[in-house]
C-alpha cells in the first residue's frame, strides 16, 4: 500500500516561536516542526517539509500571502494534501488568498497554527498539527482551517480574537 503524500509548508507564526534566552522574548528563529513531527507516529504518511518562511504573520506582506497561496496550490497538484502552518493573526488572509487564486485546489489545503507556542507547557500547537494532518487525509479538495477540534471551510473564515479560535463569519 502506498503512503499518502502530504506537503507541510511552514511559514512561521506562534506555533513555531522559540524562547530566546538572551533577549527574553519568544521569536521566530528556528522551526520546531521537525521536533513535533518526530514525536508522532505517522504510519502510511510521507510528509514533505517545505520551509517557505519563518515570520510572525503580523509581519507578512501581501506578497507573502500570495507566495503562500501559490506554493500551496502548486503543492496540492503533486500531493494528496497540503498542510500550511501559519500564524493565526493573518491565517485567514492566506486562506482566502488561496481560495481567491484557485477556488478549489487539486487536493485539500488545510491551514493550522497555535495560539500558544509549542515550547510552552500549556499549548495547543501539537493538537492542532495532529488535527490538520488527519483532516487533510479525510477532506475533499478545498481550503480549510483545522484547529481546536473543528474544521472550517473557506471562504468566510475569520479569527475570533475574544474566543481565541476561528469561526465562520455570519453572512
Amino acid at each position: 500500500m502506498s503512503k499518502r503524500r502530504i506537503a507541510l509548508i511552514s511559514t512561521g507564526g506562534t506555533i513555531e516561536k522559540t524562547y530566546d534566552e538572551l533577549s527574553g522574548v519568544l521569536a521566530n528563529q528556528v522551526s520546531v516542526l521537525d521536533v513535533m513531527l518526530a514525536s508522532l507516529e505517522l504510519r502510511g504518511v510521507a510528509v514533505q517539509r517545505v520551509p517557505l518562511m519563518n515570520k510572525d504573520s503580523l509581519d507578512m506582506t501581501p506578497e507573502d500571502h500570495t507566495l503562500i497561496a501559490e506554493t500551496a496550490a502548486r503543492m496540492a497538484k503533486d500531493n494528496d494534501g497540503v498542510v500550511v502552518v501559519h500564524g493565526t493573526d493573518r491565517l485567514a488572509v492566506s486562506g482566502h488568498r488561496v481560495f481567491d487564486l484557485v477556488g478549489t485546489p487539486a487536493s485539500p489545503i488545510v491551514f493550522t497554527g497555535a495560539m500558544r507556542p509549542y515550547e510552552l507547557r500549556s499549548t495547543d500547537a501539537l493538537q492542532n498539527l495532529i488535527e490538520a494532518l488527519l483532516a487533510v487525509q479525510l477532506l475533499a479538495p478545498g481550503v480549510y482551517v483545522a484547529m481546536h477540534n473543528q474544521v472550517l471551510k473557506f471562504p468566510g473564515v475569520v479569527k475570533d480574537r475574544d474566543a481565541g479560535t476561528f469561526v465562520k463569519e455570519d453572512t
